[in-house]
């Protein structure tokens, strides 16, 4: 039998054993679509890297050399995982990497599913050289994020360009064939700072600007130009929330529900610099944000809840290639969260954020155990002391936050 049939029958068992395990797990009354009467459900999470590692256990897998002094082929990043857990059964399908978060989709039934994809998509050969990591996933596998029923990409980040103009130009059509909405690069400085508009439920939009940060280690000379392609790239001064603001202001009507996306800071590390914190403020008093939504970092950090507006300051990574990766295990980057959060409708409130944690093994989303999950709380109510948030562990492994 086909090798891709065979992992599709596979997925499906997983999934099927997947609803059964969420059966025990969660708590129906706080956990789905019930209730949101006036309410919008938004899924959000960290970095999704596609490319190397994941790109090659994909049905079309693009070329896998790299250019990095660390490894020369993704295929390396395959058997550095499969070295720590075991065999990946690949070629897989397009349901694979997204194991048990299935489940919690379905069940929660969010309005959108927002990520930052972290890798450019494309079949181009010409690397950004003097860069320590390129990433890349083959158009071909674009098909993994319609799958998973991706609403919004985040491309304000330090990959979009990793094969320059090219594979900028590549990636922003595979998304847009998919129907995939995105914010945050184009073709030139005006399209990279329009706003993404979706609309849900019932006349109801939500705006999503991506704006990316030098300190998350993107190129100065990724700046979008007048006729240059490239990223919509800020710094965190109060000037630029008016920027925002006035960018915003072309777009947005009464009613909309804003989100702002951050690529900022550092891989590692739980300090949150004391100007990202002021520039999130400025964001909501200024620019008028609902919600901010910062990634860059590979783990998680700190929560905020600043004018009965959430502030995630870094959502970790959601899917890497890192299994097998020595340096940085303290941190614990193979835990992830899902982030579900429910905005007021009609004020852009935090009503409640509801997290379930997962991990990252053999390139796929897992259940956590009861450890994991309380480790996961210790750092959460350690980094959320200072912005006076905490979070509970429920019976059945949800972590909720007070603020």
């Amino acid at each position: 039998m086909n090798p891709i049939i065979i992992n599709i029958l596979i997925s499906l068992v997983m999934i099927l054993f997947s609803s059964r395990m969420l059966e025990d797990r969660l708590d129906y009354r706080s956990l789905s679509p019930e209730g949101k009467s006036g309410r919008i459900r938004l899924f959000l999470c960290g970095d999704v890297m596609t490319g190397r590692g994941i790109d090659q256990i994909l049905p079309s897998p693009g070329d896998p050399v790299l250019h990095e002094s660390y490894m020369k082929s993704a295929n390396g990043y395959v058997k550095l995982a499969e070295k720590v857990n075991g065999n990946i059964p690949y070629p897989v399908d397009f349901f694979y990497i997204w194991g048990d978060a299935l489940g919690y989709w379905e069940k929660m039934a969010p309005d959108l599913k927002i990520i930052n994809l972290e890798t450019a998509v494309t079949r181009s050969n010409r690397f950004w050289e003097n860069k320590a990591v390129n990433y890349r996933m083959s158009p071909e596998n674009i098909s993994v994020l319609k799958k998973a029923d991706i609403d919004f990409c985040s491309m304000a980040n330090n990959h979009v360009l990793d094969f320059h103009g090219e594979g900028l130009k590549e990636t922003m059509k595979s998304l847009r064939d998919t129907g995939i909405s995105f914010s945050g690069c184009g073709g030139d400085l005006r399209s990279a700072r329009k706003p993404a508009v979706l609309e849900i439920q019932e006349n109801k939009r939500v705006i999503i600007l991506s704006i990316g940060m030098k300190d998350s280690g993107i190129p100065e000379s990724w700046e979008a130009g007048d006729q240059d392609p490239g990223v919509f790239l800020v710094s965190p001064r109060r000037e630029n929330a008016y920027l925002i603001q006035k960018v915003l202001d072309e777009t947005e009507q009464p009613g909309d529900i804003i989100i702002i996306s951050i690529h900022w800071g550092s891989n590692w590390g739980y300090q949150v610099p004391a100007e990202h914190i002021r520039f999130a403020h400025d964001l909501i008093d200024i620019a008028g944000a609902d919600l901010i939504h910062g990634h860059s970092s590979h783990h998680i950090l700190g929560i905020e809840v600043y004018r009965n507006r959430l502030i995630l300051y870094g959502c970790g990574d959601f899917i890497n290639d890192y299994e097998g990766i020595s340096g940085y295990e303290s941190f614990r980057d193979d835990l992830t969260l899902m982030y579900f959060a429910d905005i007021d409708a009609e004020t852009g409130k935090l009503v409640k954020l509801q997290m379930i944690p997962l991990q990252i093994k053999k390139f796929r989303l897992n259940e956590t155990s009861e450890k994991d999950t309380k480790w996961l709380s210790v750092i959460l109510n350690r980094e959320g002391r200072k912005y006076g948030t905490s979070v509970e562990v429920s019976e059945y492994g949800v972590l909720n936050l007070n603020w």
